[in-house]
């Protein structure tokens, strides 16, 4: 069963999500996984695909966009079916794919605006009334 965990960040700022994203994909890279960022478009794709080149001076991350055929360690995709990716899916869409039960783990990413709030109460309860294993970590960023 997906383990999901509900990063809750203290920023009321939507793009500091996206630096998280990049930092959590980092991290799971180093630990062996495979990563899965899901987006909601190809404009929201080709803004994380730059994000992750820039988001730290002294990091490389390979990635790649599904939506051009490519593969990577971490890849972006914007709504297609990902086949068989297995790791660790880092949901960054309006809504959560359904496709993610394929995954060993889902990251949901919370700021403190009002409309990201709802959404990711509500996908809580709906991870919780269906038994699946839930984390939350708060998460005080400085950047």
């Amino acid at each position: 069963m997906t383990r999901i965990d509900f990063y809750i960040l203290s920023s009321d700022q939507p793009q500091q999500a996206d630096i998280f994203a990049c930092r959590l994909a980092e991290k799971a890279y180093r630990n062996g996984l495979r990563v899965l960022l899901a987006v909601d478009n190809q404009e929201r794709a080709e803004q994380l695909n730059q994000l992750l080149w820039t988001f730290r001076e002294d990091s490389f991350l390979p990635h790649a966009n599904q939506a051009n055929g490519e593969q990577a360690a971490i890849e972006i995709n914007c709504g297609e079916d990902p086949q068989a990716h297995h790791g660790l899916l880092i949901n960054l869409c309006s809504k959560v794919p359904n496709w993610f039960s394929r995954f060993e783990r889902l990251a949901e990413i919370v700021v403190q605006e009002a409309n990201a709030l709802q959404r990711s109460r509500s996908r809580f309860g709906h991870f919780r009334d269906r038994g699946y294993p839930l984390q939350s970590h708060k998460i005080n960023q400085s950047m």
